[in-house]
C-alpha cells in the first residue's frame, strides 16, 4: 500500500463503547469495509460501461462483423 492517510468518522458514545468492550480492531473494520464498498462501485462502473459497449457492438451489422472475421482469418 505505501503511503497512508488518516480518515475519521463521528460515531455514538455508545458504539465506541461496545467497540472498546468487544475489542473490535476499527481499522482493519473500516478498512475491510472501504475495500469491498469501492470493489462494489467498480464493478458497478464496469457493467455501466459494458451495457454502453453492448449497445455499440448491437449497432454494427452482422455483415460487417463476417467480413472482420474472415479478414482476420485470411491474415493468419
Amino acid at each position: 500500500m505505501g503511503k497512508y492517510v488518516t480518515v475519521s468518522a463521528k460515531i455514538p458514545k455508545e458504539l465506541k463503547e461496545k467497540i472498546d468492550r468487544y475489542g473490535i480492531k476499527v481499522g482493519e473494520v473500516v478498512r475491510e469495509a472501504l475495500e469491498l464498498e469501492v470493489k462494489k462501485r467498480m464493478i458497478q462502473e464496469a457493467r455501466r460501461s459494458l451495457k454502453g459497449l453492448i449497445s455499440f457492438l448491437g449497432e454494427i451489422p452482422k455483415e460487417e462483423v463476417v467480413r472482420i472475421i474472415r479478414e482476420d482469418r485470411e491474415a493468419a
